[in-house]
């Protein structure tokens, strides 16, 4: 179980911080239940509720400084996602987001950019799903790993490419 004050991954909503742990005053809440109040971290202004044994959406801890470091030490060797089925591209995509793992991100992100790169060249322009699930994957990924590096979310970009370079 997580305390107040602790920094969650919940979600595609991504990184949140607990700020209560107890019965909501809310309307349809359980009252035999004890719920999280989930801020998230990164702009929107509002509140989660949900139920503290929720088991249908992934809420575990952000990764800390050394596990995002590994992970950074990684990235040349994570393999891509193997889509075999055209028609089922996005369902990968999703099934991907949804399990709100930092290296599944890491191969979505590579799958897209050298989807992206292989289109580009046949002169075709770059898919609108492709775009979207790519900066989903990296809005996620940065968010996450700029709290376990301790830095600006706008810079983990270029953070990572100093520490992948050749």
């Amino acid at each position: 179980m997580f305390k107040v004050g602790d920094l969650i991954v919940y979600g595609n909503t991504g990184v949140c911080r607990v700020e209560e742990i107890g019965i909501p005053a809310l309307a349809g809440a359980a009252e035999d239940k004890k719920y999280y109040t989930l801020s998230p971290y990164y702009g929107r202004n509002s509140r989660i509720y949900t139920p503290c044994d929720n088991d249908k959406v992934v809420m575990r801890p952000v990764i800390t400084k050394q596990e995002a470091r590994d992970l950074i030490g990684k990235i040349k060797s994570i393999g891509l996602l193997e889509i075999t089925d055209e028609k089922k591209r996005e369902e990968t995509y999703k099934s991907v987001m949804r399990g709100c793992d930092c290296m599944e991100f890491i191969s979505i992100i590579k799958t897209i950019y050298l989807r992206k790169q292989e289109r580009i060249a046949e002169g075709k322009k770059v898919t609108a799903n492709d775009e979207k699930y790519f900066n989903m994957a990296e809005d996620k990924l940065y968010g996450e790993l700029a709290i376990a590096l301790e830095i600006d979310k706008n810079k983990v970009k270029d953070y990572i490419a100093s520490e992948v370079a050749d």
